[in-house]
């Protein structure tokens, strides 16, 4: 069998799959976790990692292939020269095994220890504490036998 990219239509990715899993479909819809500020607050979202497109996992010769332009979310088959353009297994491998790093990485967490790389406190160690927006994030330092809350771009911070 053989992976195959499919479009969907917009904000129906999660629709297209669960109609193509109902015809046994094996399917691929990568996702990860992204950090977004809304109203001042960062929050986590789970989003597509290729927004708009999906794979499946299917033999050239399946009879399901008729059905999947009519699937319910479901646009199109990437194709060139009106054939279906084959993805290698090693491809969405690659994929799979690059979400589960993603996912185990994360991002800066409190408490962590940062070096600042610019700025007035540049070459200072650092305490993330939380981010200040989108831009900007506090952090504690070591000033004069005390510790001190400073704002800092978030740039500024090296893991």
């Amino acid at each position: 069998m053989t992976w195959y990219a499919l479009q969907h239509k917009p904000a129906q990715g999660d629709r297209a799959l669960a109609h193509l899993q109902n015809q046994d479909i094996a399917c691929f819809f990568p996702k990860i976790t992204v950090e977004k500020i809304k109203a001042g607050k960062r929050t986590k979202k789970l989003e597509p990692l290729f927004p708009g497109y999906l794979f499946v996992n299917l033999e050239q010769t399946d009879p399901i292939w008729s059905k999947l332009r009519s699937t319910r979310g479901v646009i199109r088959v990437v194709s060139f020269a009106n054939k279906p353009a084959p993805i290698s297994d090693g491809v969405i491998q690659h994929i799979k095994d690059s979400l589960d790093s993603v996912a185990e990485q994360g991002g800066i967490k409190p408490g962590q220890a940062v070096q600042l790389n610019e700025g007035p406190f540049e070459g200072i160690s650092a305490i993330f504490q939380a981010y200040d927006g989108e831009e900007r994030a506090i952090v504690l330092i070591s000033f004069m036998q005390k510790q001190q809350r400073v704002k800092v771009p978030v740039s500024a911070i090296k893991k």
